[in-house]
């Protein structure tokens, strides 16, 4: 019989059978994660199936974060809030306040996540989580409601599509140019399911928070996970974490076996990719920077949980020191986390994009889902680094969006329009590993 793929092999590891592509497992789950706008829903299913003997299975691995209107932007949002509190109260679960960061994120910085977990979120972008060699997912409320209280979850096991990407990434590259070059190349729909492994000697070559993005934005393919290799870097990164939760429980030796079946292989040569940018109204609609080179923009939008670290931040602020933003664009600037907040502040990057005409937001979500600070009005034209533009998706139906990689953003907000990050200075990634990017 043939190896495994590292999606396999975690749902054989967490289900205890020999699970293979195609199988339905019934998994046991390592974490647990809900929002302040997906977590009432699943609260009210957990108390259903629970009844009067309302017990979390694991509360220490409940997380639960208030993160995508922070601060509450109305009394419906607050209310949200209040019942995340009162649920983290009563229960025992972990619990993150307004301005601590984004779900994703603090899951990783806090040390919660561990290769070889199955992590589970009600968020579609919990597949971030394999950027460090989990199998995350995002799932319903009602599903992670239940999981709640059983620590267990069905779940099909999926196909997998292996990205490879050989060589060098040239300079002002980055891995969300990848992801957009993959995702422009299969289409939108086209690993529904699936789980994605992304391998190759440019892939093993990103540090962490870089990783942490061809991960997120698989389930912009229709990915069901995305997962990286995890390596001595994994280990590292975690071992030095702020949280250091789980770092003890870090996996070693965790890959795919050599004749793991794939349901589709693709291979890139690094040096030949070039800038991505993704035009509206779809990730799908990839093209190299040189298509919309010149395109006229309103707003630039440097955030969330796929761009939101400090890496990502201080890329910008490189970009944009001792200059000032063009005359015709405004800067929304979202730390995914508290502590991204706190370096850019130390580190003097925050003093940098604010002098450049930036606007600075608490930590979380922003404007990225439309209903928060920063949304674009009829018209806008928004170049961000979120990780989806369709129509609506920050603010206007009229409005567009493009995606693109913080380099692209900050070369572009020195001429008010979309400009290849390979015309001005950028920095590679070595200038940002310190103690194995701790801050990621």
């Amino acid at each position: 019989m043939t190896g495994k793929t590292l999606a396999e092999k975690i749902l054989a590891e967490k289900s205890g059978t020999d699970a293979r592509a195609g199988d339905y497992v019934e998994a046991a789950v390592d974490v647990m994660m809900a929002h302040d706008v997906t977590g009432p829903l699943a609260f009210q299913t957990f108390r259903e199936v629970t009844g009067d003997d309302a017990e979390l299975f694991a509360p220490e691995r409940t997380v639960l974060t208030i993160d995508h209107h922070a601060p509450a932007d109305g009394v419906r949002a607050a209310n949200n809030h209040n019942s995340v509190r009162g649920f983290a109260e009563e229960f025992g679960a972990v619990q993150y306040e307004v301005g601590d960061g984004i779900c994703h994120q603090v899951l990783v910085e806090d040390g919660f996540v561990a290769p070889g977990d199955l992590v589970i979120g009600a968020d579609s972008h919990s597949t971030t989580f394999g950027g460090v060699g989990a199998f995350g997912t995002g799932v319903g409320s009602t599903d992670l409601g239940t999981a709640f209280a059983t620590g267990e979850l069905w779940f099909r096991v999926p196909e997998t599509k292996r990205f490879e990407v050989g060589g060098d990434l040239q300079d002002g590259v980055y891995a969300k140019d990848l992801i957009l070059k993959f995702i422009g190349d299969v289409g939108f729909a086209g690993a529904t399911y699936d789980a994605v492994e992304f391998g190759g000697e440019a892939i093993q070559a990103l540090p962490i928070h870089e990783r942490i993005v061809l991960s997120n934005m698989t389930i912009e393919m229709g990915g069901k996970a995305g997962l990286v290799e995890p390596d001595g870097r994994v280990a590292r990164f975690l071992a030095a974490g702020n949280g250091d939760v789980r770092a003890a429980e870090v996996a070693t030796g965790l890959g795919p076996d050599a004749d793991a079946e794939y349901d589709a292989r693709f291979t890139y040569e690094g040096s030949e990719i070039d800038p991505q940018v993704s035009k509206p109204s779809n990730p799908e609609n990839a093209v190299p920077v040189t298509e919309v080179a010149g395109t006229a923009i309103d707003q630039l939008f440097v955030g969330t949980c796929t761009n939101g670290r400090y890496e990502d931040i201080k890329i910008v602020a490189d970009i944009l020191e001792g200059e000032r933003l063009h005359p015709d664009v405004r800067m929304v600037v979202v730390p995914a986390s508290k502590a991204v907040y706190r370096k850019a502040l130390e580190a003097g990057v925050l003093g940098t994009l604010v002098d450049a005409g930036a606007i600075f937001q608490t930590a979380g979500c922003g404007p990225c889902f439309g209903t928060h600070s920063g949304v674009l009005g009829d018209g806008d034209v928004c170049l961000a680094t979120a990780n989806r533009n369709f129509p609506g998706r920050e603010g206007s139906m009229e409005s567009r969006v493009y995606l693109a990689s913080p380099a692209t953003v900050g070369a572009s907000a020195l001429y008010g329009e979309i400009t290849d990050p390979r015309t001005v200075e950028t920095r590679r990634y070595d200038d940002y590993r310190v103690a194995e990017e701790v801050s990621s």
